[in-house]
């Protein structure tokens, strides 16, 4: 059984359906999602309802990000909507035609079905970052949702932890042993990553549907 993670989507349908393409999801992987999947890219709409479909399908773990928390939170906020619509809202609001326009599905996906933390004997995956010194169990939530990469230490359970949120210009992820980042800037000039966690190897896929793989060793 494959255990895969699933960089920041951001919206970019084309670079998401490439991706699981060349990936060739098997009935018995585990596909986790870290979070980030509307705002900014062209098509959170498309997004989102292949999500839905992958977690009728396939054994999906959706993980919340700051985004999509944003984005729950500006239904009945005009403060956060104002905010939410700067940090890359507006993208999604015209994928759906008005924001309320987002169907009831929808919006049951990502307050019920999303994740904080997901984790397995080696590895846990988070969107943003983790407390070090807290058991999983117990992690603030705006650690797990809004935490930079570059401030991450080894947590306190020795296990790896995998994360998007803090992107990587660069189009690369960012391995530093305790913790990968897989944030590859997708939604920019970058790529779209998944990492199969046991095997250690990557594949990725652009917005214009373009693809590579390589292993995470042979990363600096």
């Amino acid at each position: 059984m494959r255990i895969l993670a699933l960089g920041d989507i951001h919206g970019c349908a084309i670079a998401f359906d490439a991706l699981l393409e060349v990936v060739e999801l098997r009935p018995d992987d585990t596909l986790i999602t870290l979070g980030d999947y509307v705002d900014r890219g062209p098509d959170s709409r498309r997004v989102i309802e292949h999500l839905m479909e992958l977690h009728q399908t396939h054994h999906l773990v959706p993980l919340m990000g700051n985004h999509e928390q944003m984005m729950l939170e500006a239904r009945d906020s005009k403060n956060m909507r104002k905010m939410w619509l700067g940090f890359g809202g507006d993208a999604t609001v015209a994928s759906y035609g008005g924001l309320e326009a987002v169907p009831w599905s929808h919006w049951h996906f990502l307050e019920k079905k999303c994740l904080m933390l997901w984790e397995t004997e080696t590895h846990f995956f988070v969107h943003a970052g983790s407390h070090p010194d807290r058991p999983l169990s117990d992690q603030p939530e705006n650690c797990l949702l809004w935490d930079r990469f570059e401030t991450a230490i080894p947590h306190e359970s020795g296990k790896i932890m995998v994360c998007g949120h803090t992107s990587q210009k660069e189009g690369l992820p960012n391995n530093r042993g305790f913790a990968i980042c897989i944030d590859t800037w997708a939604c920019g000039s970058g790529w779209l990553t998944c990492l199969d966690v046991n095997e250690r190897y990557i594949w990725q896929a652009n917005k214009y549907g373009q693809t590579r793989e390589f292993s995470l060793d042979e990363l600096p």
